[in-house]
């Protein structure tokens, strides 16, 4: 059976929610797109996905 996926932006995308990232959960990874540019998809797996976030929660992105 085909897994259904449904990408939900994020709570800080803005008021028009126009341009903004798009995330999907799947059983073995995470999709990532932008919202401009629906077609293109990058693809995760759950072990990337969660260095990703700790990384963020660590400010390890920090450009400031």
């Amino acid at each position: 059976m085909e897994q259904k996926i449904v990408f939900r932006k994020s709570s800080f995308s803005g008021v028009t929610r126009n341009l903004c990232v798009e995330v999907a959960t799947l059983s073995d990874g995470v999709l990532v797109r932008n919202s401009t540019q629906p077609d293109s998809i990058l693809k995760f797996t759950l072990d990337e996905w969660q260095a990703f976030l700790s990384g963020v929660k660590k400010n390890e992105f920090d450009v400031r």
